[in-house]
């Protein structure tokens, strides 16, 4: 089939209807809290947390009802119509991410086990593989024919791709849940990521010369996007709701979604074989802009699993906690993995837009930066205690038993 093609690029529409998906969110967050609180979601201070009183929470709702406001606004604008004529991955998104929203509010009222959250995850990334929503090839930089290509295109048939679809999306909602620890943290990292999503997500219906196929990556990065924006008002610490399961889960669903729709099915042909930052850039931009929370992730899984605890066990050594433990506030350990996170999700997509190595030298020094502010509580302490020594303490003599 020949891919239709539109003329120009439709940032203004994207724009608007993140911003209609951020003011619904933010005018139903208030409407949402006093339902959670009538309906007993509320999150009680418990040993591993960082709030010291109760918190109603359920989010996610709010959040949820504005990404399909933004879809609805998306579905009555000419342009951005033909993303859901000509694919089904943005209603994909939509019930799935019911679906998921659903389940999450049960948990942040009943606090259901980590067994039925996971098979109610898998669930709902099995509603987007339904709907065309995995990855049907990627780029490997070895195995080429040695005429001057450089790799080889790996296909997958459904099932092969509708597997790594589903570890996808269960791996990025957990990761996100277990970053859902600061107030207002998951929120602004959701935000990063959608935001760096989108722009990617232009970057590819530009070069692809405004192939509608395109349009649904940058639609479901931009309501995400602006969902997360209109809640972080709410959420920044101190914060009067949590987005809870409700939240945390969908943003790591949608991004799966958009992630997967954006890279997941790319023509590769249109970057000639020859541009190896071009070929690794749908991969590099997936992991860059989720680096974050997967590394959290995984360091929480390796941590349990050598303890002898099951991988969903809580406990209080996530990066946000060692932020806290180095000396940061908690408004400044946000700001500083909202920084970290900025710096690699669109470093990452800057590569495919602007000069590589300009790039590498701007991100280069923003990561220095970034590592010596987040050491300088610690390089404080140091300086402190060789300025002004402790002296010893006598050595007690006294029965230790006593």
């Amino acid at each position: 089939m020949t891919p239709i093609v539109t003329a120009g690029l439709p940032i203004r529409e994207y724009i608007l209807v993140g911003l209609i998906s951020g003011a619904l969110t933010y005018l139903l967050t208030g409407l949402v809290r006093q339902f959670a609180i009538r309906a007993g979601a509320i999150a009680t201070p418990r040993a591993r947390d960082v709030h010291v009183l109760p918190i109603p929470r359920m989010g996610g709702i709010a959040m949820y009802l504005g990404v399909v406001g933004g879809m609805a606004m998306a579905h009555q604008l000419p342009v951005l119509r033909r993303a859901f004529e000509f694919s089904f991955d943005p209603v994909g998104v939509i019930i799935g991410g019911g679906v998921i929203v659903l389940i999450g509010a049960l948990d942040d009222r009943f606090e259901i086990d980590a067994w039925t959250k996971l098979a109610g995850q898998v669930l709902c990334a099995g509603i987007l593989v339904i709907f065309g929503v995995q990855w049907n090839a990627f780029w490997v930089p070895w195995g080429g024919n040695g005429n001057n290509s450089l790799g080889s295109l790996v296909v997958l048939g459904n099932n092969q791709g509708g597997l790594l679809m589903v570890l996808l999306v269960v791996v990025l909602v957990n990761a996100m849940n277990f970053v859902d620890g600061l107030d207002g943290l998951a929120a602004g990292l959701g935000f990063i990521a959608a935001a760096a999503t989108c722009t990617f997500s232009i970057g590819l219906l530009d070069s692809a010369g405004g192939d509608v196929g395109t349009y649904p990556p940058a639609l479901i990065a931009a309501t995400l996007a602006g969902a997360c924006l209109g809640f972080l008002p709410h959420n920044f610490q101190p914060a009067r709701i949590f987005m809870g399961d409700s939240g945390s889960m969908m943003i790591g669903l949608m991004l799966a979604g958009a992630t997967t729709s954006a890279s997941g099915k790319i023509n590769y042909t249109r970057f000639g074989g020859s541009d190896l930052i071009a070929l690794l850039a749908p991969l590099f931009v997936v992991i860059a802009v989720l680096f974050l929370p997967m590394l959290d992730l995984v360091m929480a899984v390796i941590r349990r699993t050598r303890r002898g605890e099951s991988p969903f066990a809580a406990d209080k050594m996530h990066l946000h906690h060692r932020l806290l433990e180095i000396g940061h506030s908690q408004r400044r350990a946000v700001l500083l993995i909202y920084l970290w996170a900025g710096l690699l999700g669109f470093g990452a997509v800057s590569l495919t837009l602007f000069n590589k190595a300009g790039v590498f030298w701007i991100a280069g020094a923003g990561l220095v930066l970034a590592a010596i502010v987040s050491l300088i509580p610690r390089l404080k302490r140091a300086q402190s205690a060789r300025a002004y020594p402790v002296a010893a303490a006598p050595e007690d003599t006294h029965d230790s038993a006593r």
